[in-house]
């Protein structure tokens, strides 16, 4: 598919039982896509091995049109990784956190620090700029972190239940920049437990349990795959996955 951002064909992962069971998924370039899934569904184990983080046991992946598994560094050149726990490093401050992650990318000393003055505005840090990071609540951190997964300016941008754990004011100004991003013509990928996020941001939605995608659409394509009289996402979604597990 010449417009996708993300093309993944019978993707599996297996630990004592398949978490990820020849998942099909297709995400187009620009988009704003939501990942969504009980506890236990795959959603992480999909965007780690997506992410290059974790390696399949079975499948493809291409990564606007990169093979992410026979060029992994061509691939990770142009995704973003934000996991819900954030690592940075506490000794350093945003702005030399951000220096690192850009050279290790190979990003040009002046557009580093162009980029990271304006990620570190755009997410509401200046005033902590040049503090060190281990003083920081789990909210900044997030930010610091997401702040040097964008840093490289990624094409493909992957977050992991990137709003846990943050105040409203916190959750705003990242949602804000990650569909600034989506604007701009990145791909932006989320899990999410809290389904008001993703009915609000999203412009389409993948429904996965037991490693399988069992559902996917606009929300206005997925109440029609719903049983009727669902309206909210939250009630689309409990739906869904309660018939899945009794056709199980």
């Amino acid at each position: 598919m010449l417009d996708a951002a993300l093309l993944v064909r019978g993707l599996a992962k297996r630990f004592d039982r398949p978490a990820v069971d020849g998942l099909d998924l297709t995400i187009r370039r620009g988009e704003f896509y939501a990942l969504l899934g009980p506890n236990g569904a795959g959603k992480t184990t999909t965007l780690r091995m997506v992410a290059g983080l974790m390696t399949p046991d079975a499948g493809s992946i291409s990564i606007f049109g990169v093979d992410a598994r026979r060029d992994p560094i061509a691939a990770k050149r142009l995704t973003a990784w934000v996991p819900d726990e954030p690592m940075i490093y506490d000794k350093l401050t945003p702005l030399e956190y951000l220096a690192f992650v850009a050279g290790l990318w190979g990003v040009s000393p002046a557009d580093a620090e162009s980029r990271a003055r304006h990620l570190v505005d755009w997410l509401g840090l200046g005033p902590y700029a040049d503090e060190r990071c281990e003083g920081f609540s789990k909210g900044m951190r997030q930010k610091v972190a997401l702040a040097g997964a964008l840093v490289h300016d990624p094409s493909l941008i992957i977050l992991d239940e990137p709003l846990t754990g943050l105040d409203a004011g916190s959750a705003r100004q990242v949602k804000d920049v990650l569909l600034e991003r989506a604007r701009n013509g990145a791909t932006v990928i989320l899990t999410t437990h809290i389904l008001e996020v993703a009915e609000r941001m999203a412009e389409r939605i993948g429904v996965i349990a037991r490693g399988r995608l069992i559902a996917e659409g606009t929300l206005e394509e997925l109440r029609g795959q719903a049983r009727g009289g669902r309206s909210t996402l939250e009630e689309i979604f409990l739906d869904l996955v309660d018939a899945e597990r009794s056709a199980a």
